[in-house]
């Protein structure tokens, strides 16, 4: 036979729930074995779930993982299907990220191999925790411990980096990060005649990344030909990553079968019918024909009878091979509204607790914040109509809708029960439109909201620095000194953070909630303010969770934008026409305190400064090489060049602005509340940008005098044009 059904799945995994993840993946054979499918691919790691980090350091997670192993096989009902499963092994005392083929109970082999590529850089640090498997094309023996020598009938199977033989084809796999390697092993096992390739993936969401994934799938099977089969992780396991899924199947650089890159479902299994004569078809030229038969790349083949095609399912007239399909990639805003909602609800879920708070301060990051958490209930109601199993009995639980199970009817009757916003204001410095704002966007998306005014705490907290050394601070516009006015709007700031642990604390118990409990506090400081250091260090930006923390000004602003008539939100127009302001200084008839203006750049050259330090690698002089040309004055005015026009003068001020500022506020970062990763140059100093936080002044630094000699050189350059 030639048609082939194949599987592969997203698989909403938890690190260490080691029952929790084996139920979820006999789930997903089970619906593989109902599609009709020969063969199911699995998420990386998926019996620990991706995100252990040094927890795989410890024996437990070894032994424990084939435990589940051994449980999986002994399991008949996952009998009748090739199995591909993720796990970490533990051989001769090396640590291995592998795969495990088997069938019928039975290892083929610990894995089609380990993998030989380690993603290193960036989130991952597999390095730290897995030894790359170094010997393509070689196998050795592995010695099964007891109790899965019993199931297996033999003490020993064969480890390393082979394929698997079937009487009508051959399949072997490579692990996430092999595919994005210039050499990935595919391209090998292709002109070894490998016509089916399994990817088991551990792939985090970054905004606009999917496209990218998606072209090197496509790419892959486009040129060498073949059957690919990808499967990921979708949702939190644990940490700072949400997986985003996409499951899909490509043959010959055409998706067949796509995934949901955002979704609640634990467990979601995508299948294809694929004709395998098209792939020979595909492979019959002349040019890689040649390259295949001076390949020296062979790999060993491990035989088994197991038929993935039949001359019945030839025979039968209603099988065809499903076809091609246009690739479904959501818009920027659609990635945060769903990206955040579902790793917001899974945050939840599985932490235990009442539900969330947000400080509303009036202004666009706080009500991004607020409008993420009622995109999470419009995704968990939507989920409930749908019947969703897991999620109603999760709703149940968390809301316990007026203490008798009954479940919400709308996203805002659930907003009402799992999310509370508050409104800390100052009586001098607050606007009456920031707390009207506040106020509407909560009666708007429903949350409990508190009203209140901190002036008393503020003032008896200042009252210790007055009584102690008989001195009374001033704000600048009452003459005071900068040191005074940080210090006054710091006081503001921290009374702000202490108050939101509080009523998170005590609020469910005072509500008469059911079983009482906490909120989990959010924060809502952006990527560039972070980066920036614009941001007092255990304020508001202190929180449990930020589920804005790597998201730009004008990703935000487009989300909002979007938001206001996706989700029918039109009280969202006034925080977008709103000045960004801290409203931590007070309000005089001729002085409004503005981000932009006290961070002196703006937002949007914020983001340029972000991209270019961290995706560009670029210290201060390379920075400034690179935008004295890109936001040249003398430059040709382009249709579409939306780039500022500076001076060369002046593009050296904001480059030295943003490094003195970074340099003098890195030590912030350590602090940062985990965020969920959306951008690739966030400053999340815990995982993501590790740098030292006490750094030399830069106002003194070689990189300065530089961009000072190199602005003289530019200069007498233009001065001598100009004549």
């Amino acid at each position: 036979g030639h048609l082939v059904t194949v599987a592969t799945c997203n698989l909403n995994q938890w690190v260490l729930d080691w029952e929790g993840n084996l139920e979820r993946i006999i789930k997903s054979i089970h619906l593989a074995k109902e599609a009709g499918a020969r063969l199911r691919v699995g998420p990386e790691l998926e019996i620990t779930g991706y995100s252990c980090l040094d927890h795989f350091h410890e024996l437990d997670v070894f032994s424990h993982s084939l435990e589940m192993l051994r449980r999986l096989l002994l399991d008949k009902s996952t009998h009748g299907i090739l199995l591909d499963i993720g796990l970490p092994i533990l051989h001769r005392n090396l640590r291995y990220n592998c795969r495990v083929i088997a069938l019928d109970g039975k290892i083929l082999l610990i894995a089609s191999r380990p993998k030989m590529w380690l993603a290193n850089d960036g989130n991952y640090r597999e390095m730290r925790h897995f030894t790359p498997w170094m010997r393509p094309r070689e196998t050795e023996l592995f010695h099964l411990p007891k109790e899965l020598a019993k199931v297996q009938g033999e003490t020993h199977v064969l480890f390393g980096d082979a394929v698997i033989s079937t009487p009508e084809t051959a399949f072997g796999a490579e692990t996430c990060e092999e595919l994005f390697t210039p050499k990935a092993p595919h391209i090998d096992m292709a002109l070894d005649g490998v016509e089916i390739i399994t990817n088991s993936s551990g792939s985090h969401f970054t905004l606009r990344k999917l496209d990218t994934r998606l072209q090197l799938i496509m790419e892959a099977t486009r040129k060498s030909g073949g059957v690919y089969l990808y499967a990921n992780q979708q949702g939190c396991d644990g940490e700072r990553l949400y997986f985003d899924g996409c499951a899909m199947i490509i043959v010959n650089g055409d998706i067949v079968a796509q995934g949901s890159q955002f979704s609640l479902n634990d467990v979601e299994v995508v299948t294809a019918t694929v004709d395998l004569e098209e792939v020979r078809s595909y492979r019959a030229a002349i040019s890689r024909g040649l390259q295949a038969a001076t390949s020296s790349a062979k790999y060993q083949r491990i035989q088994t009878p197991f038929e993935l095609s039949s001359e019945d399912d030839d025979a039968d007239v209603g099988m065809r091979p499903t076809l091609p399909m246009q690739p479904r990639i959501h818009s920027v805003e659609e990635e945060i509204a769903l990206s955040a909602g579902c790793y917001l609800w899974d945050y939840l879920r599985r932490s235990g607790t009442a539900g969330y708070l947000v400080p509303l301060s009036g202004g666009i990051d706080s009500c991004a914040t607020a409008v993420i958490v009622y995109s999470m209930c419009r995704i968990v109601m939507e989920a409930v109509k749908e019947g969703n199993e897991q999620v109603i009995e999760d709703v149940k639980r968390i809301a316990k809708y007026n203490g008798e199970g009954v479940l919400p009817k709308t996203p805002q009757e659930l907003c009402n029960q799992v999310f509370t916003t508050i409104y800390m204001g100052m009586k001098k410095q607050s606007s009456r439109e920031t707390r009207q704002r506040a106020k509407d966007l909560s009666d708007a998306i429903g949350s409990y909201h508190v009203n209140l005014d901190i002036d008393d705490v503020y003032e008896a907290q200042k009252r210790l620095v007055v009584d102690t050394v008989n001195f009374e601070p001033k704000f600048k516009v009452e003459g005071g000194t900068v040191q005074e006015n940080l210090t006054l709007q710091c006081l503001q700031a921290r009374i702000r953070m202490v108050t939101a642990y509080e009523f998170g604390q005590i609020l469910p118990t005072a509500r008469g909630r059911p079983g009482g409990g906490s909120l989990l506090v959010l924060g809502s400081a952006n990527v560039g303010e972070s980066l920036r250091g614009y941001l007092t260090k255990y304020d508001c930006s202190s929180a449990d969770i930020n589920p804005i923390g790597s998201i730009d000004k004008t990703d935000l602003k487009r989300f909002i934008a979007w938001a206001e008539h996706k989700f029918d939100l039109p009280c969202l127009h006034d925080f977008l026409t709103a000045i960004p302001t801290a409203e931590l200084e007070p309000i005089t008839h001729d002085y409004v305190q503005s981000d932009e203006v006290d961070m002196g750049m703006t937002y949007d050259e914020l983001t340029i400064f972000g991209r270019l330090r961290k995706l560009n690698k670029l210290g201060p002089f390379a920075m400034f090489q690179r935008l004295v040309h890109d936001w040249s004055i003398d430059r040709a005015r382009v249709e579409g060049d939306t780039a500022p026009y500076y001076t060369p003068a002046q593009v050296a001020e904001k480059v030295k602005r943003f490094f003195h500022f970074y340099a003098i506020n890195r030590h912030k970062m350590t602090t940062l509340t985990p965020a969920l990763h959306c951008n690739d140059y966030s400053p999340d100093d815990n995982r993501f940008d590790l740098r030292p936080f006490l750094l030399p002044p830069f106002w003194k630094s070689w990189s300065f005098k530089r961009i000072d000699m190199e602005l003289a050189r530019i200069e007498k350059k233009r001065a001598s044009k100009a004549t």
